[in-house]
């Protein structure tokens, strides 16, 4: 209630009061500002594109390990690594791209000094918005690693087995019986990066020093802003447009999570 249910109620609630504290849905109608609008839609496409790599690439590393033995130490040197990755975010992530590609970033003076390639020929891209590609995919493959990895161990092997004795090939297996039991465990964890990438705010600050070009950047801009005359609570606003969308997601992800616990009894 306090650290969770209390703050989001402050959140949303502000958006319905002016600066005076009168109730008004001024704040509220402008979500539907195109400059609104098109903040949420650059966090829309850079959630959902590092969710669908990140996505792929995990379950690909999850795949890759299902002949490893579960307490041999090439899995559980993944398991804490990524354990670990999944969690290195914010100011350390970005400071780690900065002094690695960065515009005077080590890969960045060697490639340049001795290779000849500029790779800020055309645009300092890593402080703009597509530069937040690769910090989100860095912590969103080791995340699917670590939801997705308990899905493939649940396949259990009398069901290869089955399919063999009826003649069925290993692309039948994977088609008509793996495939439908992992998609709904892999949609959900889809759904769950695509909610860790929508509501990180650190990297992307730490990152993009101009602009407000993603929704948790704007809610910062909308509370320090002082020039925001009629809309002083357009942050309040802001996070209510994120908490649906946050909603309708975990909603998604709590079903999808529900269905796939019936092939892991």
């Amino acid at each position: 209630m306090l650290f969770l249910a209390l703050p989001t109620l402050i959140a949303v609630g502000t958006g319905f009061f002016d600066g005076d504290g009168r109730l008004t849905l001024a704040t509220v109608a402008a979500l539907g500002d195109p400059l609104v609008l098109s903040t949420f839609y650059s966090s829309f496409w850079l959630s959902a594109l590092t969710a669908v790599v990140g996505a792929v690439v995990g379950a690909l590393v999850c795949y890759a390990l299902l002949g490893a033995r579960p307490d041999g130490p090439l899995r559980s040197a993944v398991d804490s690594i990524s354990g670990v990755l999944a969690q290195f975010g914010g100011i350390m992530l970005a400071f780690a791209f900065v002094a690695t590609i960065g515009i005077q970033g080590m890969v960045t003076v060697y490639l340049r000094d001795t290779l000849g390639t500029d790779i800020y020929a055309n645009g300092v891209w890593l402080y703009e918005l597509p530069g937040l590609i690769l910090p989100y995919i860095y912590f969103q493959v080791p995340l699917m690693v670590i939801t997705f990895m308990p899905a493939l161990q649940g396949l259990k092997p009398q069901w290869a087995e089955a399919n063999a004795t009826l003649g069925g090939s290993t692309g039948t297996y994977w088609w008509r019986i793996a495939f439908p039991v992992l998609a709904p465990s892999f949609l959900g964890s889809l759904l769950l990066l695509f909610a860790n990438a929508f509501s990180s705010y650190a990297t992307a600050a730490a990152l993009t020093s101009q602009g407000s070009q993603i929704v948790p950047l704007q809610i910062r801009a909308a509370l320090t802003s002082e020039t925001l005359l009629g809309r002083e609570n357009l942050a309040g606003a802001l996070a209510l447009g994120m908490i649906l969308v946050m909603t309708v997601v975990m909603v998604g992800y709590s079903r999808l999570q529900s269905r796939a616990s019936r092939w892991q009894q």
